[in-house]
């Protein structure tokens, strides 16, 4: 007897790492047999990008997390940037098929997926579950420390909170 594994691939910056992503992360590998988290890092960040991977791969052990470093810009109305993304990530992508889901809250994740051939899935677009947004962490950091893992807010105690 045959079976089919489910893939499920999540994409973000993760800039810092929130509950909101815990709880996205979460649900999604409660619906897939394997799951993995792509971390877009570049250079000049807020947040390193491998520190931010290290805390994913400790807040979620049971899913692959993958740091995929690059200098391309986000423009989701150009095809040609598109091409480069999706060679980038394919390039990454650590298991011999998949994904099969791709999970997201953010609208993106019809594009990723078309071009993975994946089912899309959205995951609390309206961040009500936990109403909380990376962005919102960085702008006011002290105001959201509450949305944090542990390992997570002692870093941005220490380093973001002091230059707001």
């Amino acid at each position: 007897m045959t079976t089919t594994m489910t893939t499920g691939l999540i994409v973000g910056r993760f800039n810092p790492p929130h509950l909101g992503h815990s709880y996205m992360i979460n649900w999604a590998a409660e619906r897939v047999d394997r799951l993995v988290v792509f971390v877009n890092t570049r250079d000049g960040e807020l947040v390193p990008g491998p520190l931010r991977a290290r805390w994913l791969t400790e807040l979620h052990p049971a899913v692959s997390v993958v740091e995929v470093d690059h200098d391309l810009d986000t423009n989701f109305d150009d095809e040609e940037l598109w091409a480069k993304w999706m060679a980038l990530f394919r390039s990454r992508w650590p298991h011999e098929t998949g994904p099969d889901v791709v999970f997201s809250s953010d609208p993106y994740v019809d594009g990723i997926a078309a071009r993975f051939g994946a089912q899309p899935v959205v995951v609390d677009a309206d961040r009500e579950t936990v109403p909380i947004s990376a962005t919102m962490i960085r702008n006011d950091p002290t105001a959201h420390l509450d949305f944090l893992a542990p390992n997570v807010r002692a870093w941005v105690e220490a380093n973001l909170v002091e230059r707001c």
